[in-house]
């Protein structure tokens, strides 16, 4: 791709105040990313008596010198380069950036006329850096309750107005606006918001905007990233029962409950409940529960209460293992007679459930 792309750090504001006497209004310190353009915002004024001469024939010049001419001067930017002179505007774009060399720059107006001016009030300082800085995340910090409407603003210097950065979110939560904005000292800013709900999955996991700035010189692009950890408040969330132990336990036997919860801020509270059908009895406060079940008393749930509410868990219902009633029967038979026998029984805690086991055996006379 032809020519180079820049990126610039405007380091303050603009010196100088424009008044009808020779002055300047430029940057103090610019960087630049070598394989970029640079763009030098620059408005000046001259004395009342030169008004009459700014006209077409003006031009500007360049150097890291007080005193030169157009002959002289170190850059000799073309018209299209340069901002409406006419207008007192020197803004002037350099899409090669290796043509500069850290230095202090000023800036010479000169033209057709009795009007030619070297503003040594003030220079930009040129400086290279290697990597852009980061971009500007607004509000720097989040604190917000689940629910609520966010809106985040991120911004990266936009050097070359016709090559601005690429800004992007990760994760992308909501709809995103990029625009081009100007600032007061007419350097220009890109800027992406993105708005979304507030999210209890939000809370604790970065954001991040990522500013990248595209070459023109063949070289890999360059990115700067900047992020923040939300703090989303919320209400307890996915609440969940535990037993232990698990699997099927016995009838009248003692178990272990453990409630647990996602809230923010923490769980001041747990309650436990039993289901008899459609009453709910309170049992029992705390993260966990020892307590006798019993087949007809075998549904539980709890609730977990922060300062912004009180969520529940689903019902737990514990499965009891039975002791069933086994009934053995023998059957003997022979030629002369036949007879049964009750061998023994096991009693139940569970529902009366009867099992019958038949053993058939045989008995042989043997004549002599």
């Amino acid at each position: 791709m032809a020519g180079t792309l820049t990126f610039l750090l405007i380091s303050s504001l603009l010196q100088g105040a424009l008044c009808e006497t020779f002055n300047i209004n430029m940057p103090q310190n610019i960087n630049v990313v070598s394989g970029s353009c640079v763009i030098i915002p620059c408005f000046f004024d001259v004395e009342r008596n030169h008004k009459n001469n700014l006209d077409d024939s003006c031009k500007a010049y360049w150097s890291n010198s007080t005193s030169f001419n157009s002959k002289n001067a170190k850059l000799k930017p073309t018209k299209e380069m340069t901002g409406d002179l006419t207008k007192k505007d020197c803004t002037t774009t350099f899409n090669n950036a290796s043509l500069l060399q850290r230095s202090k720059y000023y800036f010479r107006l000169e033209c057709n006329n009795s009007l030619k001016y070297i503003f040594t009030q003030a220079g930009v300082d040129i400086s290279f850096i290697d990597d852009p800085p980061s971009p500007t995340l607004t509000p720097s910090t989040l604190e917000v309750e689940e629910g609520a409407s966010v809106s985040l603003t991120c911004s990266a210097p936009a050097p070359c107005w016709s090559h601005p950065p690429a800004l992007t979110w990760s994760p992308n939560l909501g709809q995103s606006q990029e625009t081009l904005q100007e600032n007061q000292d007419k350097t220009k800013v890109r800027t992406s918001v993105m708005n979304f709900t507030a999210s209890h999955l939000h809370h604790g996991n970065k954001i991040s905007c990522t500013a990248v700035y595209q070459k023109q010189d063949g070289s890999p692009d360059v990115t700067a990233e900047t992020s923040l950890t939300p703090d989303i408040s919320n209400s307890p969330k996915n609440i969940t029962v535990s037993v232990s132990p698990s699997g099927p336990v016995p009838d009248n036997s003692n178990v272990s409950l453990t409630c647990s919860s996602n809230a923010n801020p923490a769980v001041r509270n747990y309650m436990w409940y039993r289901a008899d059908g459609d009453q709910e009895t309170l049992i029992g406060t705390g993260t966990s529960l020892n307590i006798q079940v019993f087949r007809n008393r075998r549904t539980f749930f709890c609730k977990a209460e922060n300062k912004l509410g009180v969520e529940r868990s689903n019902v737990t219902q514990l499965e009891i293992h039975c002791m069933y009633l086994k009934i053995k029967l023998y059957y003997f038979y022979s030629k002369h007679h036949s007879s049964q026998e009750l061998l023994h029984s096991e009693s139940t805690t569970c529902e009366s459930t009867i099992l019958y086991e038949f053993v058939f055996g045989a008995t042989v006379n043997t004549l002599v």
